[in-house]
């Protein structure tokens, strides 16, 4: 039975999730930049090693939007491109030394974020939530593949 005195938990999450959402899009344009380069770049830095497809799976976006993204960096700079010698259909993805300093810059501001999105909230308050985003994950079907 739902309470009246709350709302939904998931209207509540979803609206939750919007305004944390907006704020840290906010951050990143403050930076100069938004959250889809952010995204790609964190992934290349952390999958250095992965194929465009493989990128387009963690990032959570189809193969030809992550092309438009890719496309974009590589014009302005920030990463380069070259086919894999031992798989032509591959292509390798690094970051220029332009594409280091900006991830190093969005870095630091998603980092400035979180903790000013943790403020007051005590270590143990959020090891419970993270356990409970996790039960709520779970109870709509989401499994770790995805």
């Amino acid at each position: 039975m739902i309470s009246s005195t709350r709302p939904p938990t998931g209207l509540d999450l979803n609206r939750t999730a919007k305004i944390v959402g907006t704020a840290f899009d906010a951050a990143l344009a403050e930076a100069g930049s938004s959250l889809p380069v952010w995204l790609t770049l964190l992934s290349i830095k952390s999958r250095s090693l992965a194929n465009q497809r493989e990128h387009a799976v963690a990032i959570g976006i189809q193969g030809a939007t992550l092309t438009h993204h890719l496309n974009a960096l590589e014009g302005q700079g920030l990463l380069t491109r070259r086919r894999d010698p031992a798989n032509r259909r591959v292509h390798q993805i690094e970051l220029t030394e332009a594409g280091e300093a900006l991830f190093l810059r969005l870095r630091a501001v998603a980092m400035a974020f979180d903790k000013r999105l943790r403020a007051g909230v005590p270590e143990e308050k959020q090891a419970q939530f993270a356990e409970i985003l996790a039960m709520l994950r779970a109870n709509v079907g989401f499994t770790a593949s995805e």
